[in-house]
């Protein structure tokens, strides 16, 4: 899957979790609204990505290592990313936003974007597997091979 895309869909989901948790707490749909909720996890996923990538360089240059980014694998680039967007998603909320961070939310928004963030990885995982098993590996002709 495009790098790009995988991108799209951590910053989409994350954007959902802000969605959802503003509707099930009555607060306006307004794009103000979900902006000033969202940005703290949207950077922080970016972070999360950043993080993957720099860690991914720094292990390429170890000796019989080759470099591979992979941040649609479920471990380990799923999980940095997970949990830098929850950790410095709520530590950049209480720190630079007037909104609070109470225990519950913490609890609630780790699960929510665990699922969210993991979750995905791993059915597009399987589906990709599946897809590939299922996809018959090209006949060589006879007259090729020699």
């Amino acid at each position: 899957m495009p790098i790009p895309v995988i991108a799209a869909v951590d910053a989409l989901l994350v954007l959902v979790f802000v969605v959802l948790g503003r509707s099930s707490h009555a607060e306006g749909l307004t794009l103000a609204g979900i902006a000033g909720t969202a940005w703290p996890f949207l950077l922080a996923c970016a972070v999360g990505w950043a993080f993957t990538y720099v860690l991914s360089a720094i292990r390429g240059h170890e000796p019989g290592r080759a470099q591979t980014f992979a941040p649609g694998r479920v471990f380990p680039a799923g999980v940095i990313i997970w949990v830098a967007t929850v950790a410095v998603g709520m530590t950049a909320r209480g720190l630079l936003t007037q909104s609070g961070v109470q225990v519950s939310f913490v609890i609630v928004a780790t699960i929510v974007l665990a699922v969210f963030l993991l979750g995905w990885r791993a059915v597009a995982r399987v589906v990709l597997a599946r897809r590939a098993a299922a996809t018959p590996e090209p006949r060589v002709p006879e007259s090729a091979a020699d």
